[in-house]
């Protein structure tokens, strides 16, 4: 799950309760460099550039709050795919092959790997705004 840094606070106040701080795991190797900690099997990843529409939210009383648009995808959502070559490859074809006039050229970068998407309704668009925000 990708989430904005704005939650993290809020985060931290449900460690114990089936969240787990990165810092807590048994060894930080497997940690990516934005996340934040698990529950269960799904890690939380933090971003500043994750969506968040400003005041967004109304409440029956008028104030508003942020809502925040968390992504969340299943780890068969998505694939690896390993391609031949092994290599990047930098491909470049000069204007000279484009015609008389030369006025096009193409260039294009060809890695050795690739993903994909497998299955789309492994992921998930989770929606909130903070509990403090709208005095529940």
């Amino acid at each position: 799950m990708i989430s904005s840094t704005e939650l993290q606070s809020d985060f931290d106040a449900l460690v114990g309760q089936g969240v787990l701080n990165n810092w807590n795991y048994p060894s930080n190797a497997s940690a990516l460099p934005l996340e934040w900690g698990s529950v269960y099997n799904l890690r939380i990843l933090t971003s500043s550039e994750a969506p968040v529409a400003r005041n967004a939210a109304i409440n029956n009383l008028g104030e508003t709050a942020d809502v925040y648009y968390n992504a969340v995808m299943g780890k068969q959502a998505v694939t690896h795919i390993s391609q031949d070559g092994f290599s990047m490859n930098l491909i470049y074809r000069g204007p000279e092959f484009s015609g008389m006039l030369q006025q096009n050229c193409t260039l294009a970068v060809k890695f050795a790997q690739s993903q994909a998407l497998t299955q789309d309704t492994a992921i998930r668009n989770l929606v909130c705004t903070r509990d403090s925000a709208l005095g529940v």
